[in-house]
């Protein structure tokens, strides 16, 4: 099984993709999309795009993961988001895959067993599974592992 995992943001989306074979998770490619600052939204999308797009064609997953969004304060962060989140996930039905969404609540709950857990919590529960040396970063990358690490444990149940 190989999994794509998404952090989905507009300046910098992270992607995790791992393998599960006979129940070791083990990372197979790791790492960011990024999108320069004042660059019209239709651009940045355009590029996370064609970027996830390669990415899937070169790692060739079986499922992807996403974050679901919450926001409680910033609506204006919440709305460039949710279109980089649709983008990412046009790119993952485009491929075919299956894709699962997780709250940031669930992904952290299943990878650290603490819903409120801080991002340095999650990084160091992300190096630990995957048997990495040091934590990956940024956390947008760490993120993206979890929620991929998630859909392995949750679709195991």
């Amino acid at each position: 099984m190989r999994i794509i995992g998404i952090d989905p943001g507009t300046g910098i989306l992270g992607f995790g993709v791992i393998d599960v074979i006979k129940g070791k998770m083990t990372i197979v490619d790791a790492g960011v999309v990024k999108t320069p600052a004042h660059t019209p939204l239709d651009e940045r999308l355009e590029d996370i795009f064609d970027s996830l797009t390669q990415i899937i064609a070169e790692t060739k997953p079986n499922s992807m993961s996403i974050e679901k969004l919450f926001f409680s304060q910033n609506v204006t962060t919440a709305m460039s988001v949710s279109h980089a989140r649709g983008v990412a996930m046009l790119a993952g039905r485009k491929a075919g895959l299956p894709i699962a969404e997780y709250t940031p609540l669930q992904i952290k709950q299943t990878v650290t067993g603490y819903g409120k857990a801080e991002k340095k919590q999650v990084q160091e529960m992300v190096r630990i599974q995957l048997g990495l040396k040091k934590a990956p970063e940024p956390d947008d990358c760490a993120d993206a592992l979890a929620a991929a690490i998630t859909h392995y444990l949750m679709s195991r149940v």
